[in-house]
């Protein structure tokens, strides 16, 4: 059996060529591109998520591995369209409408992505309605807010209200976060979940899902 943790640690280092060596000594070896991922991919983006979330690692540390995942994925792509990959939920994400800001955001995509999550990213500036229209389209698992601004706070609050109206709220998981958001104002708003950073907000999607 193929040794996945040696694509796990190349992820973890960032180090895109060896990922790439490593993922193509896999599929070589006849691993199952499901494991690939799990085991290889996402058990090394698992581990960048928990640097990432205790100082140990910085935002080009997780670039880098993003880089490097994302290029074991488009190698693995021809044999994942045959077995699928394997999903653990579906995420619509988007910074609120009036905020510019969309590195935190683009964080969370990512650590989520990369660990088995279906995301759909709205971009910043995202109006309520588009939100709305979203989460009845896509049909999400979790919808995750982002704000940056204390200005535009209260933008998450309205969303959460229009899903209400619209009959929508009890089919989506709603989880939020931001420089000024906090957990209290989570639970104000009426928020499933609050996550401080990236690497957190993997673990409580998972949370939320029972996964």
């Amino acid at each position: 059996m193929f040794d996945l943790s040696l694509l796990a640690k190349a992820i973890d280092e960032g180090d895109r060529e060896k990922t790439l060596q490593i993922t193509n000594e896999a599929i070589s070896a006849g691993a199952n591109p499901q494991d690939i991922i799990v085991h290889g991919l996402q058990a090394g983006m698992g581990v960048v998520g928990e640097k990432f979330s205790n100082g140990e690692y910085f935002l080009p540390d997780m670039l880098m591995a993003a880089r490097a995942m994302k290029a074991a994925l488009e190698i693995l792509g021809p044999s994942l369209e045959e077995t699928g990959i394997p999903t653990i939920g579906k995420v619509v994400i988007g910074t609120v409408e009036g905020d510019m800001h969309d590195i935190g955001k683009n964080v969370v995509a990512t650590f989520l992505s990369g660990n088995g999550f279906e995301v759909f990213d709205l971009g910043l500036n995202v109006p309520v309605t588009k939100f709305v229209e979203e989460v009845n389209e896509k049909k999400p698992d979790i919808l995750g807010m982002s704000s940056l601004l204390t200005t535009t706070m209260p933008v998450m609050g309205k969303v959460i209200k229009t899903l209400e109206e619209a009959g929508l709220r009890t089919n989506v998981k709603v989880i939020v976060g931001g420089a000024p958001v906090t957990q209290d104002y989570a639970n104000f708003i009426g928020a499933d979940a609050y996550a401080h950073d990236g690497g957190k907000a993997v673990p409580v999607c998972r949370q939320l899902l029972g996964k």
